[in-house]
């Protein structure tokens, strides 16, 4: 039998609003099996379908300390389609940031909260731009 990742679970101090942003950065629903969790899924996504790894977004009390230690990696299209996504997760709140390898993988972006990720060109080998994203 295969081991498959169903899941990531990330820690923030406020599980819903992190949990929007990345339900709309990848165009999911968000649901909550309680206060204090916030899951994003595909929409009409059963647990634990093999089509996708959802997130859940835990609430915890403890400002951010420390750098992220988990990054999402999301891939487009094109040139353009970066662009445009780029874009798009600007106005959910992401701003440019230096992660210390934009000699490597291209420009810095941050996301607005408590997570990062990388928008990748189409076809990135290593040492092809990409932006990131916190």
């Amino acid at each position: 039998m295969t081991l498959r990742l169903v899941q990531i679970a990330m820690n923030a101090r406020d599980d819903s609003a992190v949990g929007r942003f990345w339900a709309e950065a990848l165009g999911w629903g968000v649901s909550s099996e309680e206060p204090g969790v916030t899951n994003v899924e595909p929409v009409g996504f059963a647990y634990p379908d093999p089509v996708a790894v959802c997130i859940d977004v835990l609430a915890i009390p403890e400002p951010k300390t420390v750098k992220n230690r988990v990054h999402l990696n999301l891939t487009t299209t094109s040139a353009a389609h970066q662009a445009d996504l780029v874009a798009r997760l600007q106005d959910l709140g992401a701003t440019p940031a230096d992660v210390g390898q934009a000699t490597s993988h291209g420009p810095s972006w941050p996301t607005r909260r408590a997570t990062s990720s990388a928008c990748w060109r189409p076809g990135r080998a290593a040492g092809t731009p990409g932006q990131w994203l916190r």
